[in-house]
């Protein structure tokens, strides 16, 4: 019998060629995640992401499942494996053929399965979920952030684009809205992807001044390939006042990726949150 896992992940991409596993040799996060968990539980495990990443991008959150021989959760009725959300009273749990206090165990799993991974890759939770609940499928939102930092920071080169120069977030705000009533998304999205539709529902598109510069946050249903950096590619024109927002138009209108701005760099997006509903989680 197999059973179901959701696995919440954190990682730098820094040194990763994306998510998903290649062809060729490059590393990759669902590369070294089905490495580990393979030599942790001793049979073959194949992780399936949320979504794709990029080279060089980032996630704070990101789930994928997997099927394994292994019961790892408690008895039915108790409590998800998670460091960030940690019950107070649980069940015993199996590990290792011994059973011991759901903390403990809770917080020796997730030891386990971080002891087999490189240092940038963090799994953050584990939860029981049903045979066809699927990370991909059954999201309902997903949240990305991009950080722009305008003044020169040793410690956010991996994690933030440089751009020195004074940005008019006010109008990159009005320029966000437009985003929001908008569907089609082919003018935002790689060629030669295979989508069966590039129709989008934004539900939250906000630029915020932060301390090192700027962040914009875009929560959506889903996203195309190259969808976000595209955006803020664009956006950055509007912000320079090199565009306007009937220019914006004009490229939502056109549904041609050759008219939109320049692809921003893969270090200042991070995926920050995805969403499920809760009916797929077991009890």
């Amino acid at each position: 019998m197999l059973h179901r896992y959701f696995i919440k992940i954190s990682f730098d991409g820094t040194r990763y060629n994306g998510w998903q596993v290649q062809k060729n040799s490059a590393e990759t996060i669902q590369q070294k995640i089905n490495e580990g968990l393979s030599k942790l539980l001793v049979e073959k495990i194949e992780v399936y992401g949320c979504c794709r990443t990029d080279a060089g991008v980032h996630a704070k959150e990101l789930f994928a499942h997997f099927d394994s021989s292994k019961n790892l959760i408690p008895p039915a009725g108790h409590t998800l494996l998670s460091l960030n959300n940690r019950a107070k009273s649980v069940a015993p749990m199996a590990i290792g053929g011994e059973y011991t206090s759901g903390v403990r165990a809770e917080v020796d799993w997730l030891h386990k399965f971080n002891s087999v991974l490189p240092t940038d890759i963090s799994i953050d939770g584990i939860y029981s979920v049903g045979d066809d609940a699927s990370a991909r499928y059954d999201a309902s939102a997903r949240t990305y952030q991009y950080f722009i930092n305008s003044k020169r920071n040793p410690f956010l080169v991996n994690r933030s684009y440089y751009y020195y120069s004074e940005l008019d977030i006010a109008l990159m705000n009005r320029a966000a809205k437009i985003l929001i009533k908008n569907k089609d998304f082919s003018s935002f999205s790689k060629v030669n992807t295979q989508v069966k539709t590039n129709i989008c529902k934004i539900s939250k598109a906000e630029w915020v001044s932060t301390e090192d510069g700027y962040m914009f946050t875009i929560r959506s249903d889903r996203f195309l390939r190259g969808m976000v950096r595209m955006i803020v590619g664009t956006m950055i024109l509007i912000g320079k006042h090199k565009l306007s927002i009937s220019d914006l138009k004009k490229i939502l209108d056109s549904k041609d990726c050759r008219n939109a701005g320049v692809s921003v760099p893969a270090c200042g997006l991070h995926l920050a949150k995805v969403e499920y509903p809760q009916k797929i989680f077991k009890k």
